[in-house]
């Protein structure tokens, strides 16, 4: 597995990980009925972000990551991501390889923190991994998603200082 910059070439296959993971509207808080022009506004990042790929052997892109500054300004101090891993490619180590690259470039970007403004509560296998890779759960907004089976669950803000 390779990470490395997402070029206008790999569109083709982010669309349909971004499509699936928004579909299932139980981790995003994004709009299932975005067309492909509006999802990629929305997740590719102009500088000073970055989004990412994750890529197979075969060139086959298996998960993507967003990344850049959590807020502007006076926030523009702290970092902040997001991550997607197609259905396929779950459980293979594929959203830590893009959270961890994640973390080395904030830290070569000179962030002093990453911090996760929206994790859904009930997402337990995002919430494990961001916990094992140093992030804490600094507060939960009670009843802020509207997860499709479950009804309304929290969001976590999660935090870790680089």
């Amino acid at each position: 597995m390779r990470i490395r910059d997402c070029t206008d070439a790999d569109w083709d296959q982010v669309w349909p990980i971004f499509a699936g993971v928004v579909t299932a509207a139980d981790t995003f808080a994004y709009d299932p009925a975005w067309p492909p022009d509006v999802a990629r506004e929305v997740w590719v990042e102009r500088p000073p972000g970055r989004t990412s790929v994750a890529v197979d052997h075969d060139g086959t892109v298996r998960g993507t990551a967003k990344m850049g500054p959590n807020r502007p300004g006076p926030g523009s101090h702290v970092a902040t991501a997001s991550f997607m891993v197609a259905a396929d490619a779950r459980g293979r180590g594929v959203g830590r390889a893009l959270c961890e690259e994640a973390l080395d470039w904030a830290r070569r970007q000179g962030f002093a923190a990453m911090q996760f403004n929206a994790v859904v509560e009930t997402n337990t296998a995002a919430v494990e991994l961001y916990r094992r890779l140093g992030f804490t759960v600094i507060g939960t907004v009670p009843e802020s998603f509207a997860h499709p089976t479950l009804g309304l669950v929290g969001l976590h803000v999660m935090h870790r200082r680089l």
